[in-house]
């Protein structure tokens, strides 16, 4: 069957209901998902999922976020119920999305946060969004250098999270198209490099007070696996290169850095990105004349909206005050 474009009501089996009304806006390319909550006049804040997540990781922070700003949490392509697009998954594709979104849907200037590879997206929007569409850009754990097949500083993807997105492709398939459950289940127990359990316990830990899933988490249902083919390959990263975004970011960052720890017979980084890919990432960005603030979370897995809800609400809370107009 050749695929190109899957539209939610393709997967209407796979959802479940939130607790949070959803919507979908048509981009032209795609039809995008997503839920907004807070006062209409207060500051809007864009929140933009990582690889294999959904707008529904937001949903402890939303009522705590709300308080604050006027938040607005999305599907990107390929992943919940938004357009699944074979072929198409690419930074700049994710980017120009919300670029539309921002315009159709918020259409004030905006703070953008965005965690793991939606940090990377975060990290794009503040240097290519149209001018004054960005006023501030939060990278909750983005793996800045890491996620890239061929990085300017320190270890690229296949030295990080990488091999664990290419088992979910190898046994899942593009759009599920293999969807050998039970061989990708083995293969993360006995194929997988051995630092990848290690990486699993401290990186992605069960959310407090959920039970663990059985069977597959709805999260990776809600995903296509071509999304870690793209990252895996390079295709997603291909035309837009870390160093030279750094280079372009026009507005004020927060960087949150979570565990991390280098295997010392691989070189492998167990995490987001090392120490050194954080320390370049704030030079390039204050080389470019913007703010920069750093935060260590040493001990914090690797989504911390989810893990801590009031210490990511806090966090991007004190921060935003401290910019001013």
């Amino acid at each position: 069957m050749t695929m190109t474009h899957l539209e939610m009501a393709d997967r209407s089996d796979v959802f479940v209901p939130h607790a949070f009304e959803e919507h979908q806006v048509d981009l032209g390319e795609i039809r995008l998902n997503y839920v907004s909550t807070g006062d209409q006049d207060l500051p809007p804040l864009l929140l933009v999922p990582g690889q294999s997540a959904s707008w529904w990781s937001y949903e402890r922070a939303l009522p705590l976020l709300s308080a604050r700003f006027r938040c607005f949490a999305v599907d990107l392509r390929g992943q919940g119920r938004s357009t699944w697009t074979p072929g198409r998954y690419t930074v700049d594709n994710f980017g120009n999305d919300l670029v539309r979104f921002i315009d159709l849907v918020i259409g004030r200037p905006t703070v953008v946060s965005g965690h793991s590879s939606g940090g990377v997206i975060s990290a794009w929007l503040s240097a290519y969004a149209k001018p004054g569409q960005i006023v501030a850009s939060v990278w909750e754990d983005a793996p800045i250098f890491a996620s890239e097949l061929n990085p300017a500083t320190g270890q690229s993807i296949r030295q990080g999270v990488g091999p664990l997105f290419a088992l979910w492709n190898k046994w899942l398939g593009d759009q599920w198209t293999i969807g050998d459950v039970g061989g990708l289940m083995k293969a993360m127990r006995f194929d997988g490099p051995a630092w990848l359990p290690v990486a699993l316990q401290h990186m992605f830990p069960p959310v407090k007070g959920d039970a663990p899933p059985a069977g597959v988490p709805q999260n990776l249902r809600e995903y296509d696996p071509e999304w870690g083919r793209a990252f895996v390959s390079g295709f997603a990263t291909a035309s837009s290169d870390h160093a030279t975004l750094l280079e372009h970011v026009k507005v004020p960052v927060l960087l949150t850095h979570h565990f991390r720890q280098l295997e010392e017979t691989t070189g492998t980084i167990i995490g987001a990105l090392s120490d050194l890919q954080a320390r370049r990432a704030q030079q390039l960005v204050e080389a470019a004349g913007q703010p920069f603030t750093y935060r260590s979370f040493p001990t914090m897995p690797h989504s911390m909206h989810e893990h801590d809800p009031e210490l990511f609400a806090a966090t991007i809370t004190e921060w935003h005050s401290k910019l001013g107009s």
